[in-house]
């Protein structure tokens, strides 16, 4: 092997997390479709399935710090390992519920909030250890890895056979999830011991403060990459009230929060009835609605790789005005289509669209924000734009009782005129705030 082919390769250790992303990905991925689908054989209310859109979102709202704080004082081995237990321990009591007959909604709402809480330990402290199982240099390559392997495998794989075990039985896809957890919890113990703990500086020893990796936690489709820390300045604790007093003070973060709350509120206003929509409106069978999703997924694919290239071209402030205003459109679009080809292709373009303005808005943040606080400003940043997220989700099921239709063209109306009020700020702003990149 030469000396190349020696640094490029991310060895073992990191094969191990990413087979137990990849394996805990499926298990997801048949759970968030299997779960809306059983609720489909319970009720029609629009309502009442945006309920697990919103539970869905809920629990990043209310334990996301919580479980960042989890992570860096405990064993993210084990942290890893118990958070696809519980899943798998719940997917295994939905699906002996479904097997017996006494399936529920409040079953499903139940399992979706738990659900939701293992994927916040789980995914925090996965990104977390990739520091740990690979070198500084190969950072950017193992994320792209594992973000490849979410929505590969989320899209492509895990929702297509969902709706094909959903349509031989309620219970089938559900067991099949926590078969696939156990996978995840195996692999996670036998990672080595440089994967349990946040790298600390050398001074620690001494008895300094620990110093976390500041973004490590954070959302890789962000574009948030830590680096080991090997300088032995200690650094301050940052509380989160330090961090709410910088995105105060940053008068572009700040509006950029007030615009993508608003963005992403309506996001999920539009995408409340996404299920009943394609299953009623556009008469989708229940066999075939994961490879609709998995249509979709192409989309958002295609724009998580064509945003770097359109940033180099054409800048930031451009780009994220042309990504959002597109996915408005495209919103609109969706439900003015005729029938499921035109309306899949079109909430595709949507998803593309939202792919391609993740990537420069993740961007511009860890340009902005100081390494050392960055951890905490990411978190309340996520804190406060998805806080809205269930609210609106609720919103959108209640005007989807009119019409499935109407969530996608109030959404997408929004999201369109919002994108022409914030252009002054999308364009200017992003290059006043020094986060441009030159076109």
């Amino acid at each position: 092997m030469t000396t190349v082919e020696a640094r490029t390769r991310l060895g073992r250790d990191f094969g191990k997390l990413w087979t137990a992303a990849a394996f805990s990905n499926l298990a997801d991925g048949l759970g968030r479709t299997a779960v809306p689908l059983a609720a489909t054989t319970l009720t029609r209310d629009p309502l009442l399935i945006s309920v697990i859109g919103a539970l869905a979102f809920l629990p990043w709202l209310v334990f996301g710090l919580p479980a960042g704080m989890i992570v860096d004082r405990f064993d993210r081995r084990f942290i890893m390992a118990a958070a696809n237990a519980l899943r798998g321990a719940v997917a295994v009591w939905l699906a002996l519920l479904a097997v017996s007959g006494s399936l529920s909604l409040w079953a499903l709402f139940v399992g979706t909030l738990v659900f939701g809480l293992g994927e916040t330990l789980f995914d925090n402290a996965t990104n977390a250890v990739i520091p740990g199982v690979v070198r500084r240099e190969q950072l950017d390559r193992a994320n792209g890895w594992m973000q490849a392997a979410q929505i590969t495998i989320d899209s492509f794989i895990a929702t297509p056979i969902a709706g094909v075990l959903f349509a031989l039985s309620v219970g089938v896809p559900l067991w099949a999830g926590s078969a696939a957890y156990l996978i995840p919890i195996v692999l996670a113990v036998l990672l080595p011991v440089s994967a349990a703990r946040p790298l600390r500086r050398p001074a620690d020893d001494a008895g300094t403060e620990p110093v976390l990796q500041a973004g490590v936690a954070g959302d890789i489709a962000a574009g948030v990459v830590g680096e080991p820390v090997t300088d032995t300045v200690p650094a301050p604790r940052v509380r989160t009230r330090e961090a709410l007093a910088y995105l105060w003070r940053h008068r572009y973060l700040r509006t950029m929060v007030v615009f993508t709350s608003i963005i992403g509120s309506s996001l999920s206003f539009a995408q409340a009835v996404i299920i009943l929509f394609f299953l009623d409106t556009m008469g989708v069978s229940v066999a075939a609605i994961g490879f609709v999703t998995a249509g979709i997924g192409v989309g958002a694919l295609a724009g998580s790789l064509l945003a770097p290239r359109l940033v180099a071209r054409f800048g930031r402030g451009r780009v994220m005005f042309g990504a959002i205003f597109t996915g408005g459109a495209t919103l609109v679009l969706t439900g003015l289509a005729p029938e499921a080809w035109t309306a899949v292709g079109a909430f595709a373009l949507s998803a593309g669209a939202v792919s391609v303005w993740n990537v420069p808005w993740g961007s511009l943040r860890q340009q902005i924000v100081p390494g050392e606080i960055f951890g905490r400003v990411l978190g309340v940043i996520r804190t406060l734009t998805w806080g809205l997220f269930p609210v609106a989700t609720l919103l959108g099921g209640w005007v989807g009782r009119t019409d499935l239709r109407l969530p996608f063209w109030i959404g997408g109306g929004v999201i369109v005129v919002v994108a022409v009020i914030a252009l002054p700020l999308l364009i200017g702003g992003t290059r006043r705030a020094g986060a441009e990149t030159p076109a």
